[in-house]
């Protein structure tokens, strides 16, 4: 494949320096190292030819244009904390970087709309709409992420249960295409049946389609209040069986989410701090967002029931406003409590709600049978299931070597429970030798149609979801 693509040359320096100017453009060793990898747990680094900054859509058409011309790839990049490898230049070439387009152009109170540019992180748009008395409720958990990288992957996160994922919060957007072309999908409006729905099929397509220029946003208003409650058990599968009756209350909550005794154990140590109940096997954290305090605490009073129902040990509510924080700090930080505990990887299948105790079960088996044990944890408001299978106490190398086949198997699991590969993480690098699992051979064949009649020479984030052959791209 990388025989096909044409060379970023000091020409092709020269030209992309004229498009951006000299000083947004970089060819440095240190630069291009810090640009050849995201987060994704075990890093396959690639540095890129060069790095060039637009600040705008009519810089990054004109880039699109040379790359697509010299047949060189691009591959678009956000805040890189992605956990799939979604941004790695694989075949070198040219990485777009749009951190630069990081501004917020309009925010409209009347029409609860905002008009930002893809590089705009999530804290910075919180910031700006909590002054407007205006709310975007997605949180994946990472909040210097970028929200042209939250539509790459069409990210979900804490807040799913109640307010859904990306795709769900964006009305339009300004696109560029691989050969340069601009258009626009969508609009100021929440409701359109004009044509083919682009907008949907570019949010999720990690980059591959086309790059984003610019996003218009569904807002809402912010709750007054946010209170959790956590709910310990003596099993998984009783706390699992709580969470369809939870969901049946005429109140919605903003998520609800599970936790086995392993992730206790390594989220005390990382925050140096005792996790309450922490002697008991599993764990639900319902978040519950309201207008009164009052409102709140009648809904969690009909949960207690039920999870007493279901052999709830205790039902707690913290007591301050600490306390609440410290639970909520605590999930926030699974993942990277897990970082410093152990080399490990991270899966983040769907299952269907009601299979997740059952799931878990076989997952566990599974890493019996492989000798590599899996942190388990996840939202089961929405069957979203994060799995880390973890070095520990064996050689790296033999591990990694064990890594792949241990993989397949949860995935074809998960898969035969109604699942998918992945619930809000993408595809990528990482996960793309597993999609076949997932992804029947006509559905796939129809994927690779879509990405030839946008990108036909596949310059745009190659290598990424599956590949083409060389012959057809």
């Amino acid at each position: 494949m990388k025989d096909n693509y044409g060379e970023v040359t000091e020409e092709t320096i020269r030209e992309l320096a004229a498009i951006v100017g000299e000083a947004h453009i970089s060819t440095k060793k240190e630069d291009l190292e810090d640009y050849s990898h995201d987060e994704m747990p075990l890093p396959k680094p690639h540095a890129p030819r060069v790095i060039v900054k637009p600040t705008d859509a009519t810089a990054v058409s004109r880039l699109l244009q040379l790359a697509h011309t010299k047949r060189i790839p691009v591959t678009p990049r956000g805040g890189g904390t992605g956990l799939s490898g979604g941004c790695i230049p694989m075949y070198g070439g040219i990485l777009l970087s749009l951190e630069r387009m990081n501004h917020i152009l309009r925010i409209d109170k009347d029409n609860f709309i905002a008009i930002v540019e893809p590089g705009v992180t999530l804290s910075q748009l919180h910031n700006k709409l909590e002054e407007q008395g205006l709310y975007y409720p997605l949180h994946p958990g990472e909040m210097s992420a970028t929200i042209g990288g939250n539509i790459a992957t069409n990210a979900g996160g804490m807040n799913a249960v109640k307010y859904g994922v990306t795709r769900h919060h964006i009305l339009g957007l300004e696109a560029v295409l691989p050969n340069g072309e601009m258009i626009k999908t969508g609009g100021e409006f929440v409701k359109c049946t004009t044509g083919y729905d682009l907008t949907q099929l570019i949010i999720g397509s990690e980059g591959t389609l086309a790059v984003v220029a610019k996003v218009i946003l569904k807002l809402t208003t912010k709750l007054a209040k946010r209170e959790v409650l956590f709910v310990p058990f003596t099993s998984l599968q009783d706390a699992i069986d709580a969470v369809p009756e939870i969901l049946r209350l005429k109140v919605t909550p903003t998520n609800i989410e599970f936790m086995e005794s392993g992730i206790i154990e390594i989220i005390e140590k990382y925050l140096d701090r005792d996790m309450p109940y922490h002697q008991y096997e599993s764990y639900l954290m319902v978040i519950m967002d309201g207008d009164s305090e009052r409102e709140i605490l009648d809904y969690f009073a009909r949960v207690e029931t039920i999870c007493r129902q279901h052999g709830a040990v205790e039902v707690l509510m913290p007591g301050s406003e600490r306390a609440k924080r410290n639970l909520l700090e605590a999930r926030d930080k699974f993942y990277h409590a897990l970082n410093k505990f152990a080399p490990m990887e991270i899966i983040d299948i769907v299952v269907p709600r009601s299979e997740i105790a059952r799931f878990v079960r076989k997952v566990k088996e599974i890493s019996q049978e492989h000798q590599i044990p899996t942190i388990i944890y996840g939202h089961a408001g929405d069957g979203n299931v994060h799995l880390h299978p973890i070095c520990l106490n064996m050689d790296r190398q033999e591990w990694e070597k064990r890594l792949p086949a241990l993989l397949a198997d949860i995935y074809r699991v998960g898969v035969s429970f109604g699942g998918a590969i992945s619930g809000e993480h993408g595809i990528g690098l990482s996960k793309k030798a597993y999609l076949p699992i997932g992804v029947d051979d006509s559905l796939l064949n129809v994927m690779k149609g879509i990405k030839r009649a946008f990108d036909p020479h596949n310059i745009l984030n190659p290598g990424k979801i599956f590949d083409l052959d060389a012959k057809q791209s």
